[in-house]
């Protein structure tokens, strides 16, 4: 069942990139980046107390840390969620099919490379791949907002790789 689940979740994520069409940025060597991720850019604080009433994974301290990460990264030009981060949004589909009146928005974010129309879409298409994983595990659709700033707001001011990387996300914020 979960294998089931887990080969439906890439299903949808190379759809939603298919869709997105193709893009010709790419590396100086012609690949696409699988970028380093930072540890402590993990959660992004907000709205931190939804977790802290108790849930129905309180039992499981790897429940907990999964729903402790509010951020998925992905790789250059891609809105395809990455096998690490299929636990993390199951366990958050799970919260939120268990605490029917908590909202999440999902906010999509790119690096500072490409046009802002296109940081946009790719915002865009990386909040939604997330959200298909995350009704997949048992959220409402009521309790799903969506948002792409694009280049707009970084988590990490610089044009390095490491700072690319790290804005390259979708991240997670609970609202009461």
């Amino acid at each position: 069942m979960k294998t089931a689940r887990i080969l439906l979740v890439f299903a949808l994520a190379a759809g939603l990139a298919a869709c997105g069409g193709s893009s010709t940025l790419l590396d100086e060597d012609g690949y696409d980046d699988q970028g380093a991720v930072d540890d402590s850019a993990q959660s992004s604080g907000a709205g931190d107390d939804a977790f802290q009433q108790g849930s129905a994974f309180d039992d499981g301290a790897m429940r907990g840390e999964a729903l402790d990460n509010r951020v998925v990264y992905f790789a250059f030009d891609k809105a395809d969620i990455k096998p690490e981060y299929v636990p993390i949004l199951e366990a958050h589909g799970e919260y939120l099919a268990n605490n029917s009146g908590t909202r999440l928005r999902l906010e999509g974010h790119g690096d500072e490379r490409g046009s802002r129309e296109y940081n946009i879409g790719l915002g865009e298409r990386r909040a939604q791949a997330v959200r298909q994983v995350l009704l997949i595990n048992g959220a409402a659709a009521i309790q799903l907002s969506t948002v792409s700033y694009g280049e707009e707001r970084p988590a990490v001011l610089g044009s390095d790789e490491e700072a690319w990387s790290l804005n390259r996300r979708v991240e997670l914020v609970y609202a009461e």
